[in-house]
Order: C-alpha cells, then sequence, then structure tokens
C-alpha cells in the first residue's frame, strides 16, 4: 500500500480549502484524492500538487473506495451522510459539531488526549474551534497542578463563521469607505467597528450554543466532568484567528516565575510574553500560524491559586484543518503506517 485514498467533503470551503493545502504541505500520503462540495461547486476544480482535481457532488456514492474522509460540511450534511462513510468501511475525521458529545465518538486534541485515538477508531470528532486553542493551553497546567475552575471570554474572528462571513466583513469595510450602508447577513448586526456577544443560538440558561460547545467539550476532551467553567463568546471584527482571555483556579500553588519556561516546553505551544517591549500574541501576527500562542501570563488575583494569560491561535488552521491533519496522521501510524 503506497498511499490512502482520500477524500475531502466541503472541499471548497475556509476549513475544506486549508485541509487540502495542508495535505499537500505535510506530504500526507495520499495515493488518490477525491474532493467533494455542493452542487454550485460541482465540475470545478482545485489544485492539489499543481494537479487540477474535479469536484465531485456529495451523494451517499461518495465514500466507495475510500479509506480516510475529511469532513468539513455542516453538521446537517455530516448527520445524513457520514453514517454512510462508516457502512462503507471509511475512517471519518469530522470538523463539524454533529457527533462531538456521543459518548462512544472520541473528540480529539493531538496535544491533549491522543491515546484515545487507536485501530478501532472509525469516526474521530474534531472539537470546537475555540475549544481546541484552549486545551491546548490548559494541558499542561492541568498535568503540573490539577485544575479547579475555568473563566474564559473569547474573541472570535469573522472567518470563524464560515467563508461568506469573513466575506461580509471585507464588505463591510469596503461600504464604509465608500460611505455605503453597512449589510449584515451573516451576522445579527454590522461586525464592522462593533462588538457582537452572539455567537450561535442561545440556550435556556442563557448561554449560548458556542459557550456551552466550550463548556462540554473541555470536560469530555479532558475526562473532566467535575470542573466549574464559565465561557463568553464574542464575535470580533478580525479577519481570522481567535483570541482568548482565560483564568484558571488551580489545585496547588505555583511559582509564577517558573511559567514561561513551563509553558514553553508544553507541546505545540509558542510563549510571546516580553510586556517590557509590547510582546503579546496578536491575531495579525498568529494567522496562518499552526501553533498555539500564550502571552499576557500573571498570576491573578481574584483567586489564592490562580493564573491568568491570553492565547491567540488560527481558528482554521489549529482550531480545524490543522487539528484534523494532525489526528490523520496519528491514525495513520496506528492504522495503516504509512510513511510519507
Amino acid at each position: 500500500m503506497n498511499g490512502l485514498r482520500v477524500g475531502i467533503a466541503g472541499s471548497t470551503g475556509a476549513v475544506g480549502i486549508e485541509m487540502l493545502r495542508l495535505l499537500e504541505e505535510t506530504a500526507f500520503p495520499v495515493s488518490e484524492l477525491s474532493l467533494f462540495a455542493s452542487e454550485r461547486s460541482t465540475g470545478m476544480t482545485q489544485l492539489y500538487k499543481g494537479r487540477p482535481i474535479t469536484i465531485k457532488p456529495l451523494s451517499e456514492n461518495s465514500f466507495r473506495g475510500l479509506d480516510l474522509l475529511l469532513n468539513a460540511t455542516s453538521a446537517e450534511l455530516a448527520e445524513q451522510f457520514l453514517p454512510i462513510a462508516r457502512e462503507e468501511g471509511v475512517r471519518v475525521i469530522d470538523n463539524s459539531s454533529a457527533f462531538r458529545m456521543r459518548p462512544e465518538v472520541p473528540l480529539i486534541v493531538p496535544e491533549v488526549n491522543p491515546d484515545r485515538i487507536d485501530s478501532t477508531s472509525r469516526l474521530i470528532a474534531n472539537p470546537n474551534c475555540s475549544t481546541i486553542q484552549m486545551c491546548v493551553a490548559l494541558a499542561p497546567f492541568d498535568q503540573a497542578f490539577g485544575i479547579r475552575r475555568i473563566i474564559v471570554s473569547t474573541y472570535q474572528a469573522a472567518s470563524g463563521a464560515g467563508k461568506e462571513a469573513m466575506e461580509e466583513l471585507i464588505g463591510q469595510t469596503k461600504a464604509y469607505a465608500n460611505g455605503s450602508p453597512l449589510k449584515a447577513e451573516k451576522f445579527p448586526y454590522p461586525l464592522l467597528f462593533n462588538l457582537i456577544p452572539h455567537i450561535d443560538r442561545f440556550e435556556e440558561n442563557g448561554y449560548t450554543r458556542e459557550e456551552m460547545k466550550m463548556v462540554n467539550e473541555t470536560r469530555k476532551i479532558f475526562e473532566k466532568p467535575e470542573w466549574k467553567i464559565s465561557a463568553t463568546a464574542v464575535r470580533v471584527p478580525v479577519i481570522r484567528a481567535h483570541s482568548e482571555a482565560i483564568t484558571l483556579e488551580l489545585e496547588k500553588n505555583y511559582d509564577p516565575n517558573t511559567i514561561i519556561t513551563f509553558l514553553g516546553r508544553a507541546p505545540g505551544i509558542v510563549v510571546r510574553d516580553d510586556p517590557e517591549h509590547n510582546g503579546y500574541p496578536m491575531p495579525a501576527d498568529v494567522a496562518h500560524r499552526k501553533e498555539v500562542f500564550v502571552g499576557r501570563i500573571r498570576k491573578d488575583l481574584a483567586f489564592d491559586n490562580g493564573v491568568s494569560f491570553w492565547v491567540v491561535a488560527d481558528q482554521l488552521l489549529k482550531g480545524a484543518a490543522w487539528n484534523a491533519i494532525q489526528i490523520a496522521q496519528i491514525l495513520n501510524e496506528r492504522v495503516w503506517g504509512i510513511r510519507a
């Protein structure tokens, strides 16, 4: 076996485009690549290793002969088609929210719980983008000190809502420059020069679905149902890369002077913490990077064992496509063992 027969469902969306690019960039062992998207994209082509690949419509017959499917469709389409892919014997990595909280489905952040991937894994879920970057930052604290409480506020880029939402923000910028009215279709209000504390629908408890994803997914990933977590998710007029302000109450005390060194050794983390020279992570610098960036690290004033910090990551890469490719790499090692 020289390579895997790989498919990408939703290949023309913001995440699917990055999945395609990363397959090539990482030299993932692909012997045959199939691309699937909506009917309006059918017949168009996307380049892979300089070769045009024709996009096919997603259907019940799309998955025959595939070894691996990377899914970047909506949850509704995932619920419709992924069970069919599994019946065809295809291993699936799903970026949608459709199956994340099902007990039998591993919810994976490779820097946190790669041991949950094994040769029996047929469907693996990618967590929510804002959950992923937070969990990468939480892992070293949990391992060294234990975590009692998590308080997080997110500052989420427009592209987290998809390519059309990103284009809407760009369009609003052009409209403002031309003196034209700002139109809002993908968000409840114009995002330009604005903050919208509303991502996904509101739940009965007053939190949004996005906020509850962070709560429930984090508990599942770490297998810590007792963790106390409160999240506030805000959409901000940034094109790409999510930011998060996180405060932890730890189980054990810690030496603040060692935290930067300690975090810098953790997998997937880049520490950028130099307040004297205005050194801290920002979306403009972190966009198109695969790592999770951490800065503004300080002893929290509200909790005896508290620590506060700032986390920024590209939600299309580490928050979606790159996390999925990392999972695919681990799956290849443990199932097929094909070298790139």
